[in-house]
């Protein structure tokens, strides 16, 4: 497998590039996608055996099982940055080894429906929030600790809908190539 065809596999629908100007309609659309996203999630995995769950969506890459989990361990934590930068001035955020969350038993064996069920609510609560934001409150930011950027919250509901897209398609792609879907 060449270089690209391994990028491509790693990034399906290319990084995250936060826009300078954010419109309120692109923060719509960023909203819907995360409204929309765990039916959709669990629509796409919710049949899917143990054997197809431990599959890693690319070589060296996580099991869907794991990415799952992923997805629940970092909404929580993106829930968590909205509720920091709404509360406290300028607040540095705590950043998690998300590889070594994913090799941990619970990623690597539990069953998805947990992250599933944590998912749905996490962005219940997320999207009843940030809907209710004022232009001030989504110029709010946080600090990420391992780049010393300020993160906007308007630009971090722009990342988390792209997380949520970005790995769907990792997903839906595997699920693709091996004709389960």
């Amino acid at each position: 497998m060449t270089e690209q065809e391994l990028l491509q596999l790693r990034y399906p629908i290319g990084k995250f590039d936060c826009p300078t100007n954010i419109s309120k309609e692109q923060i719509e659309s960023w909203i819907s996608i995360l409204e929309h996203f765990p039916k959709r999630l669990k629509k796409l995995v919710e049949n899917l055996s143990d054997q197809q769950l431990d599959t890693p969506y690319r070589p060296n890459g996580w099991t869907i099982r794991q990415v799952v989990h992923h997805i629940s361990d970092s909404h929580h934590h993106s829930y968590s940055r909205f509720k920091w930068a709404l509360t406290e001035d300028s607040p540095v955020i705590k950043a998690y080894f998300e590889d070594r969350w994913a090799e941990l038993v619970d990623s690597k064996t539990a069953p998805i429906e947990m992250s599933l069920n944590h998912i749905k609510i996490v962005h219940f609560k997320l999207v009843y929030l940030i809907k209710t934001l004022s232009n001030e409150e989504l110029n709010k930011y946080f600090i990420h600790p391992e780049t010393n950027s300020k993160v906007t919250l308007k630009c971090n509901i722009g990342n988390y809908a792209w997380h949520s897209s970005h790995h769907y398609v990792h997903i839906e792609n595997l699920l693709k190539r091996k004709g389960w879907l």
